[in-house]
Parts: structure tokens; sequence; C-alpha cells
């Protein structure tokens, strides 16, 4: 979708609901909303997200970066895994 006064594409925004359930979907993790509220009250290691009041909106693409740094490298065998 693109901003017709920028003329740039408009980024989307999930509510934690259907960004865990994206994120499930999309890259078969478990994720969970419960899991999401918790990454973002105590720790920094979550999806970056925005707040419109006191709804958390996460873009798409924080979802995306985060599930595919959450995804460890193709291996052919457990002992090519670094520890």
């Amino acid at each position: 979708m693109q901003n017709p006064k920028y003329n740039s594409p408009v980024e989307r925004y999930l509510r934690r609901f259907e960004a865990a359930r994206y994120v499930a979907e999309t890259y078969n993790i478990p994720c969970s909303p419960k899991t999401l509220a918790k990454l973002a009250c105590v720790s920094s290691d979550g999806p970056p997200f925005r707040l419109a009041g006191r709804f958390p909106l996460y873009p798409v693409s924080g979802l995306d970066a985060w599930a595919q740094a959450k995804i460890g490298p193709l291996v052919r065998s457990t002992s090519e895994v670094q520890q």
C-alpha cells in the first residue's frame, strides 16, 4: 500500500494477538501474545513495536527480522551446531 502524500510504502502494523499468529504461521516458531507481552516488559530480546496510546503495534518488517534472527543456520549434522 502506498502513502499518496509521500509516495512511499506504508508499513503494516499488527496488534499483539495478530503479531503472535503471524510469527507462528509464517515461521512455524511457537509464539503467543503473552510471550510478546512479557518480552516487551522484561527483555530487549523481543520484536520492536510502537505504542498507539496503550496498544502495542508490531511492524511486520520487525517481526520478520526478529523471527529470522531466532532461526539458526542450516546444518547437516548436530555436530555442526556451535554452542
